[in-house]
């Protein structure tokens, strides 16, 4: 990938190429920021734009053997990790079971998040990176560069690590082999382990811009101005929503319809048809359900901004807003806060392998009692 196929950023882009002119790469460094807005983009352009054959001042040529190589995700000193599944095929999976998979996916998919990865596995549970990933890892970098100056390793959400796998990871990203570049990449760095933390250079990815992403989608899909501003306002920064948003997904829509059908029945306290809603919740995977909570927030966050009559802040589809008209009365100064704090506190608790049955269903008694205040 190179610079000029990432959306955005130019201030980072021109510090990266700067680094590599100047000759000071990073051994370690960690690229930080919200999800959806082309922080593994930027590590693919600055992993190509470091090996590159013939550079140009602002970029990599794009067609040397070495971008060759890298456009197709098949250099062999380029290297992956990244969350994975443990499945029938794979019991003990590392990245490089899925590789293949991994490679296709990337190329189709420009911008993505950990649920549309999760997705195209079609992963019934959590995934993480297993301790044994730590192995493959010394094992790729005790060996010498194939035909590069750097190897680089690209680790997409560290965050998802096993703890086993992080300790063995740190004396590498301390002391790495000699021509090692390691790439972070992560959504949410305060759950890394602090002593990774504190080996890399962290790098901070802000939200895009509304004009960046509007100009995007002008480019990639057929559509007005208005349109387009339109719903690059509601991505708040994050171009894979912004592509959801466009395309109405499935889950998306999903996610809508059950939450919806939760607020109704909570409010009209009917518990035997609340319980047949958690079975239904309860049958999705744990990733799922996790990203429905992410939803859920998210709506009532919009609710109260329309409570409390701030438009401008209000970032919602015409679908989502027919609905608020009438809902948002009940989302409150009263109730606001601990209504937030339940849907966290249940998403916390997935995460932590609870019983998805009892948490939602706890949640939903939370919620009955909170939509009378």
């Amino acid at each position: 990938m190179k610079f000029n196929e990432v959306i955005g950023h130019e201030r980072i882009k021109q510090h990266l190429i700067n680094m590599v002119k100047e000759n000071r790469v990073s051994h370690a460094q960690l690229f930080a920021g919200p999800e959806g807005v082309g922080k593994i983009n930027l590590a693919l352009a600055f992993a190509q734009f470091l090996n590159c054959h013939n550079r140009k001042d602002n970029d990599s040529c794009g067609e040397c053997p070495s971008c060759l190589k890298y456009s197709k995700l098949v250099h062999p000193d380029l290297h992956f990790v990244f969350p994975v599944v443990k499945s029938t095929k794979h019991k003990n999976p590392v990245s490089d079971s899925y590789l293949t998979e991994w490679r296709q996916f990337v190329l189709e998919n420009r911008y993505f998040n950990i649920r549309q990865w999760f997705n195209f596995l079609d992963a019934d549970k959590q995934g993480l990176i297993y301790s044994q990933e730590s192995q493959e890892i010394i094992k790729k970098l005790s060996l010498k560069t194939f035909e590069a100056k750097y190897k680089v390793m690209i680790i997409w959400l560290p965050e998802k690590m096993h703890l086993a796998a992080s300790n063995k990871l740190l004396k590498l990203l301390e002391e790495p082999p000699e021509g090692t570049v390691f790439l972070l990449v992560s959504d949410n760095p305060n759950e890394i382990l602090g002593t990774i933390l504190s080996r890399a250079q962290m790098l901070r990815i802000p939200s895009l811009e509304i004009n960046e992403i509007s100009q995007a989608l002008q480019s990639e899909y057929d559509l007005s101005q208005d349109e387009c501003d339109r719903y690059a306002k509601l991505s708040v920064g994050n171009y894979v929503a912004a592509q959801e948003i466009i395309g109405q997904s499935e889950e998306r829509g999903y996610f809508f319809e059950k939450f919806v059908s939760m607020m109704r029945l909570a409010y009209g306290r009917k518990l035997f048809d609340l319980i047949d809603w958690c079975d239904e919740i309860n049958r999705q995977s744990k990733e799922r359900q996790k990203n429905f909570l992410d939803f859920a927030l998210r709506l009532i966050r919009e609710n109260f901004m329309m409570n409390i009559q701030e438009k401008e802040l209000l970032y919602l589809t015409p679908d989502e807003e027919n609905f608020s008209v009438r809902f948002s009365p009940f989302i409150n100064d009263d109730n606001v806060l601990e209504l937030s704090e339940e849907f966290s506190l249940a998403h916390s608790h997935l995460e932590q392998n609870g019983n998805a049955r009892i948490i939602l269903m706890d949640l939903c008694l939370k919620v009955i009692m909170l939509l009378k205040q």
